[in-house]
């Protein structure tokens, strides 16, 4: 069992608090998903509940976390910096069960998690590695320890479907508690049975916590219909204030009147009328206090709004790709794939998936090679790894009005804003944004431009529940082409067109689902 008590954790940089006096507790067969939009403080909370001390040089914590002898497992968000540079096995090498676990235990992991075990002694280093074998290896490295209690901050980022499908069983079937992290809302609705919302409302001002013991989808109904009905409440009781005000307003005004005519010569009317405003002021007293005591108007915190306006509608017929790849390599030369014949016209949106180390962002990014540099189309490009276009040492409105103007930048600030950016974040270096803050600067930027063609590796992957119905809208509504590579089963269903399954021999394409 995992107790916190009073819990408030505060960023040194800007005193933003991002958690404030949070007690939870967590059973030993719980399943709770943390969920909350972009920059909240999940992965800092997480972690904080793993180490304190992983927090110290950036967060104030004020708390107490208990537990009862049990051993934690946590997956971090992105690889350790000093991992990246180390190969498989000297990763594999300084964890302890490593070296104790059997060849069988190797074996059976290896064959859950869907990747050669051969893979545990390779000498690639880990940042040559795909996003999903990556995350594959390091929730490889987490299970061999066998903890009491798993911490996962978004494992299913890059995992393919295959993949997902057993990450979804292993949490379901785990002997002890999970609270994970996840965009994934096909995930977070199979596995989560109590929900962990964090909030920043009035503008990234006030922290608040939403702790729910209920699955995901009964959580996101019920907190809708609590809404619903607490706003009705509160427009009726405002509609009864207001009658009742206008009502009242009446009623002084006409005894202001007549204090006012009153002659001096009549003090038994004068007095009579000081009685009737001693009771008007008494009642105004009376509706200051009922205001007072109304049923609020409910609190939650927006999703992000953004629009693409600038751009223009694709022609049916026109050619966007059109092209074999005949043979597809990876940086140290290994051949992943061969004859990728891929066809897209007009505002096709077109998604693939495949499994993972298959080469797919290797692919999409010659895709965006070729595309780019194009004089008849606008194209724009999301890499899996938001490092290779962003300025990472500029700051957002840097990065968004590049020009310097002040008429430009008070516009950017305002778009910022709607993406629920604080003004704090959008004067510090990107490098120090969440995923999600950095996947939606790449969005804004790119519904800055007349883009008609819009290449995507995971775009969904970083935006919360609450947000992504907002993002998968905004793509499906996209006027002009979508090539991307997604495993988020949502966004394949609702906004693509047509899915291709990449294999070592080429695509494939299928109805999506089966």
């Amino acid at each position: 069992m995992l107790m916190i008590h009073h819990l408030t954790l505060t960023h040194r940089r800007d005193r933003r608090v991002l958690v404030n006096d949070f007690s939870f507790v967590l059973g030993r067969t719980d399943r709770a998903v943390l969920i909350g939009e972009e920059g909240n403080g999940k992965s800092t909370l997480l972690k904080w509940i793993y180490d304190p001390a992983l927090t110290e040089d950036y967060i104030e914590a004020d708390g107490v976390r208990t537990l009862q002898g049990e051993l934690l497992g946590y997956l971090p968000q992105e690889l350790a910096a000093e991992d990246r540079s180390r190969t498989v096995f000297e990763y594999f090498s300084r964890i302890d069960a490593f070296s104790e676990a059997g060849p069988a235990t190797l074996h059976r992991m290896a064959a859950d998690l869907r990747f050669d075990e051969t893979l545990f002694y390779a000498d690639r280093p880990m940042e040559s590695l795909s996003g999903g074998e990556r995350i594959k290896l390091q929730l490889a490295g987490v299970l061999l320890a066998r903890p009491d209690i798993l911490l996962l901050d978004e494992p299913s980022n890059d995992l393919d479907i295959d993949t997902l499908e057993w990450l979804e069983e292993m949490i379901r079937a785990f002997p002890g508690a999970v609270l994970f992290i996840s965009h994934d809302e096909t995930l977070i609705s199979r596995t989560a049975d109590r929900v962990i919302l964090l909030e920043q409302l009035r503008r990234g001002t006030v922290p608040r916590v939403t702790v729910a013991n209920m699955p995901f989808e009964q959580f996101r109904k019920e907190r809708s219909r609590a809404f619903a009905k607490q706003e009705q409440e509160a427009l009726s009781e405002r509609r009864e204030e207001k009658k009742a005000m206008e009502k009242f307003r009446r009623i002084r005004e006409k005894v202001e009147h007549a204090q006012a005519s009153v002659s001096r010569q009549d003090p038994s009317t004068g007095r009579l009328l000081a009685k009737k405003m001693k009771a008007v002021k008494s009642l105004e007293r009376r509706y200051e206090r009922g205001h007072e005591e109304m049923t609020a108007r409910p609190e939650e915190e927006s999703p992000i709004t953004i629009r693409f306006e600038r751009q223009r509608a694709m022609p049916a017929g026109k050619t966007v790709c059109e092209g074999t790849v005949s043979q597809l390599c990876a940086p140290d030369g290994r051949v992943l794939a061969r004859n990728l014949t891929m066809r897209v016209r007009g505002p096709e949106k077109v998604a693939v998936i495949g499994a993972n180390g298959i080469g797919k962002s290797t692919w999409l990014r010659e895709v965006a090679g070729q595309l780019l540099g194009r004089e008849d189309i606008t194209a724009c490009y999301m890499p899996q790894d938001y490092g290779e276009v962003l300025p990472y040492d500029a700051t957002p409105v840097e990065f968004l009005a590049p020009s310097g103007s002040r008429e430009e930048a008070t516009r950017v600030r305002t778009y910022l804003g709607s993406l629920k950016f604080t003004e704090e974040e959008m004067f510090h270096a990107i490098r120090g944004l969440s995923g999600g803050q950095k996947a939606k600067l790449l969005l804004l930027k790119m519904s800055l431009t007349e883009a008609d063609v819009l290449i995507l590796d995971e775009p969904t992957r970083n935006f919360s529940p609450l947000s992504a119905p907002e993002v998968r809208n905004i793509l499906r509504q996209f006027p002009g082409a979508i090539i991307s590579v997604s495993h988020d089963r949502v966004y394949l269903r609702e906004v693509c067109d047509t899915v291709y399954r990449m294999t070592a021999e080429g695509f494939i394409a299928i109805p999506f689902g089966t």
